[in-house]
């Protein structure tokens, strides 16, 4: 059987990993991102990092805070590596998003950072809610609960 290509283009950047564990993730929506040139340079590198960051709405616009992007060595002209970026959504998302945030408590949370089959890049957000510390402890028994099943249902048939 022939292996399936895979794209070049595709690749993944940075994940927030720790977000699936601290928030409820209700929904996610796929957001561009104004970058300048050394920024994407950088990117290609895989030097980025979206685990403290978050986003936000403000004026009308939507804000990934918090970002890290690495300086680019080669770059004649740098970039500042936390500064705010601009994430791009229609004004239906936009609207969307502030009402989730203001009205119902809501979090926007950036979850992965990659180039999409394209090779644009692209930020992937999660409307989420906080989680208590309980229910992390409930996620996690009900992750160790699914492994050791899957172990059982292994070994016996």
């Amino acid at each position: 059987m022939a292996k399936p290509k895979t794209d070049p283009n595709y690749k993944v950047i940075a994940e927030n990993r720790r977000a699936r564990f601290d928030y409820a993730i209700e929904d996610d929506l796929e957001c561009g991102i104004v970058l300048s040139g050394s920024e994407v340079k950088s990117l290609r590198e895989n030097t980025a990092n979206i685990a403290e960051s978050y986003a936000a709405v403000e004026n009308g616009e939507l804000w990934l805070v918090n970002s890290y992007i690495a300086p680019y060595e080669r770059a004649m002209f740098g970039h500042e590596e936390r500064r705010r970026r601009k994430l791009l959504v229609s004004r239906k998302e936009l609207a969307r998003l502030w009402n989730e945030t203001q009205r119902k408590g809501m979090t926007v949370v950036p979850l992965v950072l990659y180039f999409n089959h394209k090779g644009i890049a692209k930020l992937k957000v999660g409307i989420a809610k906080g989680k208590k510390t309980v229910d992390k402890r409930e996620t996690e028994a009900k992750r160790d609960w699914n492994r050791q099943k899957q172990r059982l249902l292994k070994e016996r048939g």
